[in-house]
């Protein structure tokens, strides 16, 4: 776009208009806290505006200043240019209406299992106030670690995860929501630095994508780190050893809530003689599965 043609984009109407043109244009891949070109334009404008991301409606026809104009263009360049996804362009994703920090070092927040901490894992969690220790594995920014001391207000909560740069911006989050006197992030590789409790509940989102849904990736995913992703050739590499090690760090009636993505078929290929409940979120009925105690250690 030439200079003149920059010029020509003076209100926010503008300039959203221009970003949807652009991002559909360039076919980018969506899925990181937004499914479409509309929401996205919006969003990177808003954000580059210091604008409130609910409130776009009064400021559609706002003019801009020139310096505005390109700190926009520049997002939207960047975005498109580098198929970036928008929360590391912007440092920030929301999961369930709360901001959290994000960077390359993770994985952008969206996991499912964040809807059903809404409701504290109701009805499988009768009173949420009785829980007393759960455990996030695989913490990764430690959004789910800090919804789950929110939705379990008694709790402590452990967030683990293999990569030291991590869990430097799962404890930003952690301490943005005050919560270091209610959740301890641990360096280690799933349960092996983990302090001797047993958990009344262990939610995880671990690595689950197969081989070879990992070669056929968009480019904005591969900004992710791989270590966060890859699950295997069947996708189910950390899975076997998390099924299997869950029960010693269970207590009796405890639950595990694990997300498995689109990786079902290898899920139940893998783990014939298990029957989990298949939880449901508003997005899908086949990503995610709870699993008792008793079921992992008849």
């Amino acid at each position: 776009m030439s200079a003149t043609d920059r010029q020509e984009l003076q209100t926010v109407r503008d300039l959203v208009r221009y970003g949807v043109s652009r991002l559909n244009g360039a076919k980018v891949a969506f899925g990181h806290g937004s499914d479409n070109a509309w929401d996205e334009a919006v969003y990177l404008v808003l954000h580059a505006l210091h604008l409130p991301l609910d409130t776009l409606e009064p400021f559609l026809d706002a003019r801009v200043l020139p310096g505005e104009r390109e700190q926009v263009l520049a997002l939207i360049d960047r975005r498109v240019g580098d198929r970036m996804p928008a929360p590391y362009l912007t440092n920030e994703a929301w999961l369930r209406g709360r901001r959290f920090y994000v960077d390359n070092r993770v994985i952008v927040p969206r996991s499912p299992i964040a809807e059903l901490l809404d409701d504290s894992l109701s009805p499988w969690v009768s009173n949420p106030e009785t829980v007393e220790y759960v455990l996030d594995m695989c913490t990764g920014s430690g959004c789910l670690a800090v919804l789950s001391a929110l939705a379990f207000p008694f709790a402590h909560v452990d967030g683990v995860d293999i990569s030291p740069s991590a869990l430097e911006v799962a404890m930003h989050n952690v301490e943005a929501y005050n919560l270091h006197d209610r959740v301890s992030l641990h360096a280690g590789d799933l349960f092996e630095k983990l302090p001797p409790r047993q958990y009344d509940v262990i939610v995880c989102n671990p690595p689950y994508v197969n081989a070879g849904s990992m070669e056929a990736l968009p480019e904005e995913y591969r900004h992710e780190p791989a270590l966060a992703l890859a699950g295997g050739d069947d996708g189910m590499d950390l899975v076997r050893r998390i099924l299997k090690d869950a029960p010693a760090y269970l207590k009796p009636g405890g639950l595990l809530v694990l997300e498995i993505g689109h990786e079902r078929p290898h899920f139940e290929a893998a783990f014939p003689n298990l029957e989990p409940v298949w939880l449901d979120s508003s997005e899908a009925s086949d990503q995610i599965v709870l699993l008792t105690r008793e079921q992992l250690a008849p």
